[in-house]
Order: structure tokens, then sequence, then C-alpha cells
């Protein structure tokens, strides 16, 4: 029991991310609970300072999607823009996984992947789901130019 319970609360802290909503439109309405949606949220790149990641993804509705247990669907739109001047908070790997949104109660996250290409000096970001049991090849991707040599590990 113990070791279910500490599973279930990684599960739960690895889906914090600082994601800032920007917005939102209903793509369906629902008699109870809040309607259907499509989110973008804002993230900002936690080691590259100067880019940030826009995120456009489906959010269930209804009373499931209102007290916090819907299965979101696994589509997602990504846009990456360096919006000020880079600086790195150090040497980086080559591929690491930047951010996780829950979107199932325990099992379904959505990925925000970021993946260096030092020949070319640039950023690429890459949103894809996993489930724990069968994950989905719906994916986006992003490549942002950078023009500066990148520190790697």
């Amino acid at each position: 029991m113990k070791k279910l319970f500490a599973f279930l609360s990684l599960t739960c802290l690895t889906a914090l991310v600082r994601a800032d909503d920007i917005g939102s439109v209903n793509t369906s309405w629902k008699m109870l609970g809040p309607d259907n949606k499509i989110v973008v949220e804002s993230i900002d790149d936690p080691d590259i300072h100067g880019i940030t990641c826009y995120l456009a993804r489906a959010k269930t509705g209804g009373i499931s999607g209102a007290v916090g247990i819907a299965e979101n669907k696994t589509e997602a739109s990504l846009s990456c823009l360096k919006i000020g001047p880079i600086t790195q908070s150090g040497p980086l790997p080559r591929q690491q996984d930047i951010a996780k949104i829950r979107a199932s109660l325990f099992f379904k996250k959505l990925h925000l992947v970021r993946m260096i290409d030092p020949a070319h000096s640039v950023v690429i970001y890459l949103t894809y789901s996993d489930e724990l049991i069968e994950g989905s090849p719906k994916n986006s991707i992003s490549a942002v130019p950078l023009g500066v040599p990148i520190q790697l590990k």
C-alpha cells in the first residue's frame, strides 16, 4: 500500500509545471460543468532564458472536467519563440523533458521535450503524450534558431 501511495504521489508531482493561461475557446457545450475547450498556455524554458513556448491543447469539460478526473485528448499544437536575449543556466543535455502536463487523473501526460542541434545553433521543442499502457504518436514540433553557440553537457 505504501508503494502504491508513493507511486501516485510521484505521478501527481511530476505533472506540476509552470504554465500561464493565455486564453481558451469553447469547442462544445456541456449542460453540466464547464464546456470542452482548447486552451492556450505559455511555458518558459527553465534553462534557456529568452525562449517561450505556446501550447494549444484540448481540455475536457463536463462534470469530470470540473472535478479534475477527465481524460483530455492527446492533440496539441506548439509554437516556440525567442522573446528576448538568450542566456543559459549552464551546460545542457542534448535532450531533456522540460515539462509534463497531466492529461488524465493518473496515467496520461503531455510532455514538452527540448532537443538541441548544436551544429546549427537551433533548439527544437517536441510535444507528445504518453500513457501507462499505450502512448500516442500525435505530436507537434517547433524550432528556434539562436544564432549563438549552445553549451552542452
